[in-house]
This record gives C-alpha cells, structure tokens and sequence, in this order.
C-alpha cells in the first residue's frame, strides 16, 4: 500500500455491523462503525481503552450506540424539533473514497474518511440537503483527531442552521478522583436547572453529584486529569466554542436503559460543541470542525493550562 493511501481495515463488529480498524505502529489502535460514524474504541500502546463504552451498549440499529464517540448532527440535545442529538449518530455512514483534500499537520497513514448524506426520511423531518465528511486518524503519537466538514449542497438556495457536538465519553478510574481544567472563571448553561446561566468558581471542576453543564465561549483546549491512573487527557479543538461536561452519577444513570448502574464511576464526558451560537450556511458553503485527543502521564503540570497560556 503506498505511503499516501489511508491504511484501514474493513472488519465486522458486534452483530455484525461493519467497522473500520486503524493501527498505528507501536500497538495503538481505533475503532469507527459506520453505523453512526462512530468511535467505539481508541487504545494506546499497552492496549489499554481510553474511552469509555457502555457495559449495556445496544449495537443494533436505530439505537445509537451508548460510549465512545456518538456524533450530534444537526441538533445537540433538545436544541430544536429533531430527536435528541439529532439523526447522524444512528445512520449508516459510507466510506469516502475520493474526499476533497483536508490540509493536516499530521504525518499519520492510520485514517479514514467517511460521509453521510440525507435520506429521503431525514429530508421529510429535516428538509436540508448537506454533506457531512468526517476523517478519523490515528496520529503517529497516539492521537486521536477527528476532522468533520459540513456542506450546504441544497439547490434551492436557502441556508440552513445546526448545533453539533462530539460526545466523547472519556474512560476514567474515578470520577471522585478527575479533575477538569482549562473552564475555570467560564459561563455556563446549567441542563439540570433549566439551562439557566452561571459563571464557574474558583478551581478545576471536581465532580461528586450529577453534572450537565455547557461551558461557553471555551478556549482551544482542555485537560482531564485521572490522578489514579496519573493519565492526563488533552482535548484540542478547533470550530467548536463550547464544551459540555456531563456525568449522570447514581440516580440518573439507573433511568437510561443502556447504561450499567455503575458506569458513571469510570466515565466522564468532554464534548467539543457548537451550541450558544449554532452554525448557519448558505448553498456551497462548509464549516469544519475538528477534535483531536491525546492522553499523557500526568507530569502535564496544571500550570501548563494557565488560561493565557491555553490560548498561545
């Protein structure tokens, strides 16, 4: 295989559903299904999991598949009239065999690309004609990059606007011993009171209650720190403003059928996302939106994440 061609592996997943595989040399590996375009799986080079699946995931469409990465396309949430998070995560995604060219500081072999267009019942609830390109690369550090460009493709002239997230459920040793950095002093629209708006005190976010809350106006990047496994996550992104954190803790994880009792303590969600300012495009026109994550030991000091310095 030349050196220029993405290198992936088409295999069957859980019930049979078809997955790509990406490895990279020393060991570390992803996993993408193209029900959803999802990320179910990404490991570092002691095949160790670094995000977090359900222990009740439901690999069998229409369910969305419960971890990893789910995509929300064209709607976050509730944010409108669509099913929550919207139809992207739940859609059988096509591998894109000639994408136009995505300029990429990575010198990674280990990606693929993928596109999802509407179906003719998305455009009866969503009357929008787009394309939705997403390349998943493995970089040759480990990092996980996911690039995601939206084109207005309609003919009839008229924009359209969405919200979008990438729902990363990070795989932690204890939610009670992560702590978040980077959304100190931040604004937030807190789900568990009526998305009223706050302003985050004080220190990194601790977490020992349930927790949904849309920090805004978001720098360019965020850490995960897991003392137990003296592991640092860095989220960088770039297009997507907001970034929600959300664990369910006890009570509410026993209402979401798809999800173990016991999976909030291991769990914790950072999704990059566009949501207080939702994207408007006119015919022809895309927006890009790109996510990468990296997991480092924890000697990452936190003053590497002074607010100044975030944004250099």
């Amino acid at each position: 295989m030349a050196t220029e061609r993405p290198s992936f592996e088409l295999a069957k997943g859980i019930n049979g559903l078809d997955k790509i595989v990406l490895r990279e040399s020393r060991n570390r590996s992803a996993e993408v299904y193209l029900y959803g375009g999802h990320v179910t799986s990404w490991k570092n080079e002691n095949g160790e999991e670094l995000l977090h699946l359900s222990s009740k995931a439901i690999f069998k469409p229409p369910k969305p598949i419960r971890g990893g990465i789910p995509l929300c396309f064209p709607q976050f949430s509730n944010f409108g009239t669509l099913e929550s998070h919207g139809f992207a995560r739940n859609r059988i995604w096509e591998v894109d065999a000639s994408p136009p060219p995505l300029p990429t500081n990575s010198s990674s072999n280990a990606f693929v690309d993928l596109i999802l267009r509407p179906t003719e019942d998305d455009l009866k609830a969503w009357p929008h004609n787009f394309e939705f390109r997403m390349r998943v690369a493995l970089g040759s550090e480990g990092e996980l990059t996911l690039t995601s460009r939206i084109r207005n493709t309609s003919s009839d002239g008229k924009p359209f606007t969405f919200t979008f997230a990438y729902h990363t459920y990070f795989s932690v040793s204890d939610i009670s011993e992560v702590r978040v950095e980077g959304l100190e002093t931040l604004d937030y629209l807190d789900n568990l009171k009526n998305r009223e708006r706050f302003t985050e005190q004080g220190d990194a976010i601790t977490f020992e209650s349930e927790t949904d809350k849309i920090y805004l106006s978001t720098p360019t990047k965020i850490a995960i720190l897991d003392h137990e496994k003296k592991r640092t996550f860095v989220v960088r992104k770039d297009g997507l403003a907001d970034a929600v954190v959300w664990n369910p803790w006890d009570k509410r994880s026993k209402t979401i059928s798809d999800l173990g009792d016991e999976d909030y303590k291991h769990m914790l969600c950072v999704e990059a996302a566009a949501i207080e300012r939702p994207i408007t495009l006119k015919p022809g026109e895309e927006w890009k939106g790109r996510l990468e994550l990296s997991a480092v030991p924890s000697s990452y000091s936190s003053g590497q994440l002074d607010p100044k310095k975030v944004l250099e």
